[in-house]
């Protein structure tokens, strides 16, 4: 396979809801950590090289809507991607215009750092680009005007030796890789609580212009009771398009 294999490994609540006032109550904490450490614990069970979330959730969890530093002025960088570094760990995130705010090449989660990765599109400017070079972050180039997610899959393997990829959100990402035939498993650790917002983004949304409503079927590979109620369930996911 020239691409990483894929899993998608997100907590949910009850209702189904992949953040929210849930998350705060004893029961949404107990799944917290279940979900932490089966992807980043002393003994991760997929042993996965990164993980890959889209903008908005990296913005909701690590850039905080900043504004990135720009100079318009910068130099013209060479064309292609840039590789910074190799890492044990990889953050990527998917930004497709160049506008995530960074101000390191690495980021913490809990315990976990990893080098950032940005996959971008030639929506980016040279601005942006120059903006990443400057603080040492690697990035790609994966389409002109939309992600091309077959290339870029192929190139964060091939540059940066990633085998196994968690994607980690948001819910119209985690779709749309689905209907583009590039998930191979689901991992869901189901919390014992809900909210009911009515707002709230579920573990799988179509976005207009990212992806269709077309229905998937998933084969059950294992369920396992886990601390506070929750639940582990994995799935493969039945690939409509291998399957036609």
């Amino acid at each position: 396979m020239n691409r990483p294999y894929i899993f998608c490994h997100m907590m949910t609540s009850l209702d189904g809801k992949i953040m929210g006032g849930y998350m705060d109550t004893p029961e949404g904490g107990a799944a917290g950590d279940v979900f932490y450490d089966i992807a980043f614990g002393r003994d991760p069970y997929y042993r996965h090289q990164g993980w890959l979330s889209g903008r908005v959730t990296t913005d909701d969890n690590f850039t905080f809507y900043r504004r990135p530093a720009l100079d318009e002025n910068a130099p013209t960088v060479p064309e292609g991607d840039f590789v910074a570094e190799r890492a044990a760990m990889y953050y990527v995130s998917v930004d497709p215009s160049g506008r995530l705010g960074w101000e390191s090449n690495t980021l913490t989660y809990v315990d976990t750092t990893a080098h950032i990765v940005e996959v971008l599109t030639g929506r980016a400017g040279n601005a942006y680009k120059a903006f990443l070079r400057k603080l040492g972050i690697s990035y790609i180039i994966a389409g002109e005007d939309s992600l091309d997610y077959g290339l870029a899959l192929g190139k964060l393997k091939a540059l940066f030796g990633i085998e196994t990829l968690m994607l980690g959100g948001g819910a119209a990402l985690n779709w749309s890789f689905i209907q583009a035939g590039m998930c191979d498993e689901i991992s869901v650790v189901i919390a014992a609580a809900a909210d009911g917002s009515p707002t709230t983004q579920s573990l799988f949304m179509a976005r207009k212009g990212l992806s269709g409503t077309a229905p998937v079927g998933f084969a059950l590979q294992s369920a396992q009771v886990k601390d506070g109620g929750s639940v582990w369930l994995r799935y493969l996911v039945k690939n409509q398009k291998q399957e036609a």
